[in-house]
């Protein structure tokens, strides 16, 4: 049954009048008699008795009536409900982050969103690195701040909250680590580590890419799922691994030395939602995120030897982010 033929037979069987039902409706006396006929024929038997003078429910149709209003009434007060939600700022937010120093600015914006708004719940989980989108498409997250970019056409992007240099972790005893800076160039010089799991071509290449910038092949190392077990093949001189900045401070480990890198783009990170389910919420938290992102970063702050994590650098909240 279509939507517009249960309204139109419900509101004629509370007015039974054709004109006080079109009224109502919006539509003309014709299609009122087209949706009430269709809906007769999917029946295979008349629900209104109609005269020059009267229109009455037909037993048939008292009984649809009293089967069908029960469950109109809860399909009005889910879409209510869930209107409601859409514009409040309450309940749970799930949010995720796919690195510490994302984790940090999600940290912060979850703790000034709890200020302006003491109803909102907002739970926290790291974004697993061999299934980026797979866990927002699912629901677990509500949004989440990630590496840039995200080309995905069910997703919603925002702008980039913050950058930090890329950086190539190597073990300490291959002869780049002696090296104060390195290029991709040298990257055909060593294995290079490779993210198994579901992600898209583009964010493969990001993660490992397959030659240099001169045409070079890269070699391919073992994959991994994690970045613990990434530094844990890097220490053991299985392969070298494409990382950030701030990996170097908050996973520091004997064995592993990072390198900048000198002709590589900054990393951005920004919020990703799904598109089709911008919740009060989601909006509130973006909004909180930017300006959290463009407060001055403590001093040293997410920095470390030799590599430096680039501060956080302000943005224009663009059409395309929750608003």
């Amino acid at each position: 049954m279509e939507r517009d033929e249960l309204e139109c037979f419900l509101i004629l069987a509370e007015e039974l009048h054709f004109g006080r039902t079109a009224d109502r409706m919006r539509l003309s006396r014709a299609r009122v008699s087209q949706l009430v006929r269709r809906l007769e024929r999917r029946v295979g038997a008349p629900l209104f008795a109609r005269t020059s003078r009267r229109v009455a429910l037909t037993a048939l149709g008292r009984q649809l009536r009293e089967d069908l209003a029960p469950h109109h009434r809860a399909i009005d007060a889910a879409v209510a409900r869930a209107a409601a939600t859409a514009r409040g700022v309450s309940g749970v937010l799930h949010v995720g982050f796919s690195s510490p120093l994302a984790g940090e600015v999600v940290m912060k914006t979850a703790e000034a969103l709890r200020a302006g708004h003491p109803g909102l719940d907002v739970e926290i989980c790291e974004v697993p690195l061999a299934d980026p989108y797979g866990p927002l498409r699912k629901g677990d997250f509500d949004i989440q701040l990630i590496e840039l970019p995200v080309r995905e056409a069910d997703l919603g992007e925002g702008p980039a909250l913050l950058t930090e240099e890329r950086v190539l972790a190597v073990a300490a005893g291959h002869p780049l680590a002696a090296r104060r800076r390195v290029s991709l160039e040298e990257l055909a010089e060593v294995p290079l580590l490779t993210v198994e799991g579901e992600l898209p071509a583009y964010r493969r290449e990001h993660h490992g890419p397959a030659r240099t910038p001169n045409g070079r092949p890269i070699p391919r190392g073992p994959g991994i799922t994690s970045l613990q077990e990434a530094l844990m093949l890097v220490a053991a001189g299985k392969g070298a691994f494409l990382t950030t900045a701030h990996t170097a401070a908050y996973h520091p480990r004997p064995g592993v030395a990072y390198l900048p890198l000198d002709d590589v783009a900054p990393v951005g990170y920004g919020l990703v939602w799904r598109a089709a389910d911008s919740t009060g919420a989601v909006r509130a938290f973006a909004r909180t995120a930017l300006k959290t992102a463009q407060e001055p970063s403590e001093p040293g702050r997410g920095e470390s030897e030799p590599a430096r994590g680039a501060a956080p650098r302000q943005v224009a909240e663009p059409a395309g982010a929750p608003a």
